[in-house]
């Protein structure tokens, strides 16, 4: 594992330190082999992509999948840059507005944060540079939640590249534990949540209309929310030109506890839709979202 990891993370680090042109110089380069010749997930993505959008004409849904695999293969060289940009870069690159009164919040309060994956979901991990002088405080613990990759070699290099800019990587098993911890120690946090994928069978507690699908949609986030008081927010973002991102905080609530179970996360998923809908092809349609059903479900608790 170690000398794999090595080799990646010198391969990958070379090749981030690479200006922004020539990376997607081999963005536009990687687009016909991943399209054309691999079909990378061709078959997942074009069945998310109509069941999603059975308005749209086959014409609108191969612009859709066209522009996907361009963003998608933008992704993967902004994400190899992580390796090495610096931070004035990174602050030019990813914007945030909202922040002051977030800042101001973070003094007294711990912070959820719902994101999903929408435009470059990495690049988010650059929010501690935005905290102003609450970044500095030893008592404010930024972070973002993570589901450990099978290859070890893999896991260790995203890991490395989520906490370039001093987020903490939370593993998404341990999550309640960590953050109650940290407030028992007198710490607040401010911690990301991606909760647009599909739980496992035996996590599912909810399905919401997302997509004009029945989908499962993870919990936890609203849970560890009430769980700890946390002030909630969505994070809206939007690709203002290649390689530049602006991610909007938009507040949904203060007071987690006084709404019904499942309510905010709801209103999360009704908030990343929207988002989607104003920009599909920025969305992650080659993960298979909707391999469970809410048929197998019923199926399962009544077999």
């Amino acid at each position: 594992m170690r000398l794999s990891y090595a080799l990646l993370f010198l391969v990958w680090y070379l090749l981030s330190l690479l200006p922004f042109r020539v990376l997607y110089l081999i963005s536009d380069f990687l687009y016909f082999p991943l399209r054309y010749c691999i079909r990378y997930r061709q078959t997942i993505i074009r069945k998310n992509l109509s069941e999603s959008f059975p308005e749209k004409t086959t014409e609108e849904l191969r612009k859709i999948e066209k522009d996907f695999y361009h963003f998608f293969c933008d992704y993967i060289v902004e994400t190899l840059k992580l390796f090495s940009i610096s931070k004035k870069s990174m602050m030019k690159h990813m914007t945030f507005s909202g922040s002051e009164q977030l800042q101001q919040e973070l003094r007294t309060r711990n912070c959820i944060l719902y994101l999903g994956h929408f435009c470059n979901w990495e690049w988010i991990s650059s929010i501690p540079l935005h905290l102003g002088k609450e970044r500095e405080d030893p008592t404010l613990v930024p972070g973002q939640i993570y589901h450990a990759l099978e290859n070890k070699s893999f896991d260790a290099l995203f890991l490395r590249l989520r906490a370039r800019f001093g987020a903490r990587n939370i593993e998404m098993m341990s999550a309640l534990r960590h953050l109650v911890q940290y407030r028992m120690e007198g710490k607040r946090f401010i911690v990301g949540f991606i909760s647009d994928q599909a739980p496992n069978w035996n996590h599912i507690h909810l399905w919401t209309n997302f997509l004009n699908h029945k989908s499962a949609v993870f919990t936890g986030a609203e849970r560890i929310a009430k769980s700890t008081n946390a002030l909630v927010y969505y994070v809206d973002v939007t690709r203002i030109k290649r390689g530049y991102y602006h991610a909007r905080f938009v507040k949904m609530t203060d007071n987690p506890k006084q709404y019904p179970d499942f309510c905010l996360t709801e209103q999360y998923a009704a908030l990343l839709e929207e988002s989607i809908r104003k920009a599909p092809q920025y969305w992650l349609w080659s993960h298979n979202r909707w391999k469970r059903t809410y048929e197998e479900y019923l199926r399962r608790q009544h077999g």
